[in-house]
């Protein structure tokens, strides 16, 4: 098993991009701790990892909540060290309408949370990751390229200012032996909400984006998560993981 007897903390693992990671990582061995503001998700994926024969245990953490994080990632490194840190949490984005029509404080409130989130859940791995001299940092991210057929809001600004905490991270954080890596997509067809006006259209758009004709899945996410924050990655850092399926070229 690629992460037999590490310990995994997943922020917003009530989520579909966070179940699913919390997954394949148990499926891989490791000891997930779930947390997100929302008890009764996380306890749904919860029993689905113990009914897969996993090991899983779930808290309400608010991962903008500086006190929170930190007893939080204390309590996990108590119990045999803080291997994982994976923040998956929502930002707020507000998408569908255009820059030069949209409020200020919807513009701003997902580079203002990915930043603050990102940092606080970082910090946290790191204290615990540097006096082991070991851990991995995973970040998730998108393109930061402009584009042109969607109104995205502060979400592309967001994406730019993970991936630049995520260099300095790097940078300071590899003399202890800990990697810092982004996951890419293109976009996950299976997040897009079913029933909703539009559907269709965007699953397309993110389909016809790459160059094999299917995008990312869940499983497909999960499965990359785990290869990264496993020691057979132990040279990847600084870097970023396209799984876009050539949807975003680097």
């Amino acid at each position: 098993m690629l992460l037999e007897g590490k310990n995994a903390v997943i922020y917003g693992a009530g989520g579909a991009i966070g179940g699913a990671v919390a997954r394949a990582f148990a499926g891989e061995g490791a000891r997930v701790f779930l947390t997100g503001r929302t008890r009764a998700k996380l306890d749904v994926v919860a029993e689905e990892i113990h009914s897969a024969g996993g090991a899983a245990e779930a808290a309400e953490v608010d991962a903008l909540d500086e006190q929170a994080v930190d007893e939080h990632a204390d309590a996990v490194a108590a119990q045999g060290g803080l291997d994982i840190s994976f923040n998956l949490i929502a930002h707020g984005d507000v998408h569908g309408t255009p820059m030069a029509e949209m409020r200020p404080d919807d513009y701003a409130r997902p580079v203002e949370t990915a930043v603050r989130t990102t940092f606080l859940t970082s910090r946290a791995a790191a204290r615990h990751m540097i006096r082991q001299r070991s851990g991995v940092i995973l970040a998730f991210g998108g393109s930061g390229d402009p584009m042109r057929d969607y109104y995205l809001g502060g979400t592309q600004v967001a994406f730019e200012a993970i991936e630049s905490m995520r260099r300095q991270l790097a940078a300071e954080l590899g003399p202890y032996g800990v990697r810092v890596v982004t996951l890419r997509t293109g976009g996950v067809p299976e997040t897009i909400p079913t029933g909703g006006d539009g559907r269709a259209e965007i699953v397309g758009g993110i389909e016809s984006q790459t160059m094999t004709g299917r995008a990312a899945t869940l499983e497909d996410v999960g499965n990359v998560a785990a290869f990264v924050a496993s020691d057979r990655a132990r040279t990847m850092t600084a870097a970023t993981a396209n799984i876009s399926a050539g949807a975003l070229v680097d």
